[in-house]
């Protein structure tokens, strides 16, 4: 049988994590075992913070949402309740856009759920 070196492909292997990692503090940007286990950790932090984000935005638009609805002498939770009751299809998103962008559409906006 014959002999199998395996050094190219190790190198191949070890150059893409090392890759992956440059730009890492100590050790784990140009040791391979510190950078693997840096590179997977890394991994684990990315797809966890992937979901986070979305939570993050959606939190961010209700506070932009609710402030501009205080402005307005209404509450968040009265204003979301009304444009449910109402059957309104506008996301937060969109609100907290209104909102920043356009005051009076917004207020405008709030007059109509609300009455």
């Amino acid at each position: 049988m014959a002999r199998v070196k395996r050094g190219l492909m190790r190198h191949k292997r070890h150059k893409k994590i090392i890759g992956k990692a440059s730009g890492y503090f100590g050790r784990k940007k140009n040791v391979f075992q510190r950078a693997h286990e840096q590179v997977m950790k890394s991994g684990q932090y990315a797809f966890r913070d992937r979901r986070q984000k979305k939570r993050d935005f959606r939190q961010l638009w209700i506070v932009r949402i609710g402030a501009a609805c205080r402005a307005n002498g209404v509450r968040y939770s009265d204003l979301m309740s009304a444009v449910n009751k109402k059957g309104i299809q506008v996301n937060r998103k969109m609100l907290s856009e209104l909102a920043i962008a356009d005051p009076k559409a917004f207020t405008a906006f709030v007059k109509e759920a609300t009455s």
